[in-house]
């Protein structure tokens, strides 16, 4: 971790995020930083919460099992970013606020029964993450089959059909990832249109790229080396 500690890297973030912001037109308060816990453990969750980070992102339902017990008494929003196979979904159902990697309606489907079962009875917020570029490493759903894939989650009463969400190729120049980003709102706004469903979340940017993804009109970023530090090279790639 840099010398600045988490909340000093936090002001940084902040202060990028509100520059991203202007020159796009918008304000910062339109942006949720997602701060990217994966790999770190619960301790720093606890750090970043006292700096203000209310919004964390887990990769794995397993490591964010263990993590859960030291921060329950936060009232954090807890996000499942990373791919989510179908026998975990119904512990993922119950363990997180928002799951932002649905890709496929049988995965969707397994969430809503899960839900729906668990007590308290609010409605699971989910993102529908698109293939936006030809990598075999990569999950989420191709363009062609979004709108089949939307119109099937939004006919489930227990989940919450609130955006997209993206992982473009990593490259070392955050303006050639643009049209990555540019092209998920595109999506959006065709998809919102088509079946008629306000779609205002637009996940995409991490560490490197998430002042491009604003200007594109990210509504939350995804950030994890630039808060925390750089973690193992497990799970480096936000």
């Amino acid at each position: 971790m840099s010398g600045k500690g988490i909340s000093g890297n936090l002001r940084e973030i902040e202060e990028r995020i509100a520059r991203a912001a202007e020159r796009a037109g918008r304000r910062a308060a339109e942006i949720t930083l997602v701060g990217v816990s994966k790999t770190f453990p619960a301790e720093a969750i606890v750090e970043a919460f006292a700096a203000g980070v209310r919004h964390f992102g887990e990769n794995r339902v397993q490591e964010w099992e263990g993590k859960r017990g030291a921060v329950a008494e936060l009232a954090g929003c807890w996000h499942l970013i990373g791919h989510l196979q179908s026998n975990k979904a119904a512990r993922a159902a119950r363990l997180f606020d928002s799951v932002d990697s649905v890709d496929e309606l049988g995965l969707a489907q397994r969430l809503d029964r899960a839900r729906g079962e668990a007590a308290g009875g609010k409605k699971l917020r989910v993102l529908i993450e698109v293939r936006i570029a030809p990598e075999e490493t990569k999950s989420g759903v191709e363009e062609g089959q979004l709108a089949a894939l939307a119109t099937g989650v939004r006919a489930l009463a227990h989940l919450e059909l609130a955006g997209l969400m993206c992982i473009p190729p990593f490259l070392e120049d955050a303006q050639r990832v643009r049209p990555f980003f540019r092209r998920l709102r595109e999506l959006r706004d065709g998809l919102a249109a088509r079946v008629g469903l306000a779609l205002p979340v637009l996940s995409m940017g991490m560490s490197h790229d998430f002042e491009a993804a604003i200007e594109e009109g990210a509504t939350e970023v995804r950030v994890g080396t630039a808060l925390f530090g750089v973690r193992s090279a497990a799970g480096a790639d936000a």
